[in-house]
């Protein structure tokens, strides 16, 4: 039996669209710890399988993340995106599958502030939403459920692409979708191998191989 049309594609932020070394960068600058010693302590806490946040707290024991956020942005010294910020596939290959007659979204685990920034640049995306703004976050389920509601169309029927097997590739598999694993960022690289990963339909080292891959 033939697999069903593919008829969106829905794409992760934070290391699928976006870069994430500004992100890391400015949390650095305001602990008052070098970059380089936030960046290991990222990946330490990645190897271990521990929420990403933790680096923060070991680089500042005792530190109240989402205190610290509010505080960033009370300072003017909060989340900030431009272009730079952008893989350089990911303008040409979201126009390319639109061109195509694909509806395509973005929807990953972000605050609803960096949901404003994603819009601002004016992405060739038909609809962007984040965690922050639905009030439910990646790997639940009712977070791939909004993303199918996003895309307007059944699971079946829509691709999400990420790099996170934890957050993206399994959790989307359950909910239905047809998935996408990039080998890119500290996830998508340390368990591109594992059984995780493996569970994805496809696995890309650029967004650039996915139109052929999906039929587009």
């Amino acid at each position: 039996m033939a697999a069903p049309a593919i008829e969106a594609v829905a794409f992760d932020v934070g290391e699928t669209l976006v870069r994430d070394d500004r992100y890391w960068a400015s949390w650095a600058d305001w602990l008052g710890v070098p970059r380089h010693a936030l960046s290991a302590l990222v990946g330490a806490v990645v190897a271990q399988g521990r929420d990403s946040a933790d680096a923060i707290r070991l680089a500042r024991p005792g530190a109240d993340v989402d205190a610290e956020y509010r505080a960033r942005e009370a300072a003017g010294r909060g989340e900030h995106l431009e272009e730079s910020d952008l893989y350089p596939d990911v303008r040409p290959v979201l126009a390319q599958l639109r061109r195509h007659g694909l509806r395509v979204v973005i929807a990953g685990n972000q605050s609803a502030r960096a949901a404003e920034l994603l819009r601002a640049l004016d992405l060739p995306a038909d609809a962007i939403a984040t965690s922050g703004e639905w009030g439910t976050a990646k790997p639940d389920r009712g977070f791939f459920e909004r993303v199918a509601g996003l895309a307007r169309t059944g699971p079946e029927h829509l691709v999400y692409v990420g790099d996170h097997p934890a957050n993206d590739v399994g959790p989307a598999k359950a909910a239905g979708l047809r998935v996408a694993h990039i080998r890119r960022g500290p996830w998508g690289h340390l368990w591109a191998q594992g059984p995780g990963a493996d569970a994805a339909d496809w696995h890309i080292g650029s967004l650039t191989e996915l139109p052929a891959l999906i039929g587009a």
